[in-house]
């Protein structure tokens, strides 16, 4: 799977933030636990050392997760981009044509999206619905729940 990971450069410092906090704290944290329950004997019913060597397998498997999103990270610049037509790393203000709510979304990555904060996916129905769009287009969004059209009232691009 050679896939890139497009993010933008926020994203990129986010995860490598995490993986320097689970190399320098919580790696070491963990090391201590396992001869910390090793020290009290008899490993094979050591319940603290059986739950220690478990979250050490957990640990690794998210620094090498990690470790694979940066080698294939794709760094968007968002300050390049064009707000003629919606793409990842663009902010967009969407207006439901039925009620006239207004909505305002930034396409980000999967390991961006924060629904608190307004990032959605550009896999996400919403985002692939938008993806290539222009302001004033009327996009039809299909969610689980609902079919919904909004109008695009405005293509920003993101402040980093």
């Amino acid at each position: 799977m050679n896939k890139k990971v497009p993010m933008t450069k926020e994203g990129h410092e986010k995860i490598l933030k995490e993986l320097e906090h689970l190399i320098k704290v919580e790696r070491p944290k963990n090391i201590k636990d396992i001869e910390e329950a090793r020290a009290h004997g008899d490993l094979s019913e050591n319940a603290e050392y059986h739950a220690a060597k478990e979250r050490q397998g957990h640990l690794d498997a998210k620094k090498r997760e990690l470790e694979f999103k940066l080698a294939h990270a794709q760094i968007i610049d968002v300050s390049r981009l064009s707000n003629e037509k919606v793409v990842f790393g663009t902010t967009v203000t969407l207006a439901d044509t039925e009620t006239g709510d207004a909505k305002t979304y930034t396409l980000v990555g999967q390991e961006e999206a924060d629904i608190k904060k307004n990032k959605i996916s550009v896999q996400s129905p919403v985002g692939k619905a938008l993806i290539g769009h222009k302001v004033g287009d009327v996009v039809t969004i299909k969610t689980p729940t609902k079919t919904v059209e909004y109008e695009i009232q405005e293509i920003a691009i993101a402040a980093e």
